[in-house]
């Protein structure tokens, strides 16, 4: 971490926060705390949750639920300003540079994958009102979300959505979404601006319970059954991207707001 490399008090603060089992509690010294656990803002509050953020884009944080009390306003200024739009783009940007290189061979089996939520579609409105990923996810209001329709697209992939049209790759949608959300999925999607995609795969009956690695490696193994080679993948969860079938190549995007495994 970056952290180990600054004052030796910041070492011992870092140090005992990773041993402590709530990080959310002062230690029980009169003089030495958490970060930020007496609901102050401060620099090594800051440097922390940079990390922690670096440590969950990266996979090395594992799984987790929430993401940590200490780090809703570092979170939030991150997905708020500027930021976060420039991780995309240039994520996008290096997605695309890879595209350019593949010989596409114009027989339509050379597929891009494309998760949707927090990849072509953001909630971030959503998730601005129930704490930036700092509540447990509740599927009954997000389900009232999705069904709402308004969830607009991220700049960058819409630039690299129509632009791998273009180049003749087939596009297709794989989402964790229920098979009985398909139409207004769809709609959404038009209305933000995407269309042309191939195939929009959901979860039907018999996907339920999964892990979202198993299901969208199943979907993905069925497209390589059928003759299609999976060239390019984007997604802001691993779960997107790593199981078996993957892709030749695989972009993750940036999500610090929640984890699926």
């Amino acid at each position: 971490m970056a952290s180990l490399r600054g004052l030796p008090i910041a070492f011992i603060v870092l140090t005992l926060f990773t041993f402590s089992p709530n990080p959310a509690t002062s230690l029980r010294t009169s003089f030495i705390k958490l970060p930020g656990s007496d609901g102050s803002r401060s620099s090594a509050a800051d440097t922390y949750c940079e990390s922690w953020r670096l440590a969950a884009e990266t996979n090395n944080a594992g799984t987790w639920d929430v993401i940590p009390s200490m780090c809703v306003d570092s979170v939030a200024g991150y997905l708020n300003g500027d930021q976060y739009g420039s991780d995309y783009g240039v994520i996008a940007d290096y997605a695309l540079a890879f595209a350019k290189t593949v010989q596409v061979s114009g027989d339509g089996k050379d597929v891009w994958i494309f998760d949707i939520d927090e990849t072509l579609l953001a909630n971030l409105d959503y998730y601005r009102a129930h704490g930036y990923g700092s509540e447990p996810f509740e599927s009954n209001s997000f389900n009232e979300w999705v069904v709402g329709g308004t969830a607009p697209a991220f700049e960058a992939s819409l630039r690299l959505y129509n632009a791998l049209k273009n180049l003749g790759f087939t596009i297709v949608l794989l989402t964790g979404r229920d098979e009985h959300q398909r139409s207004v999925t769809e709609t959404n999607l038009r209305d933000a601006g995407y269309s042309g995609w191939e195939r929009l795969l959901l979860r039907g009956p018999e996907d339920q319970g999964k892990s979202a690695t198993n299901y969208k490696s199943e979907q993905r193994s069925k497209l390589i059954e059928e003759g299609f080679k999976i060239r390019g993948n984007t997604g802001d969860q691993w779960s997107d991207l790593l199981g078996f079938a993957v892709a030749d190549r695989s972009f993750k995007v940036p999500n610090p707001m929640y984890y699926i495994p």
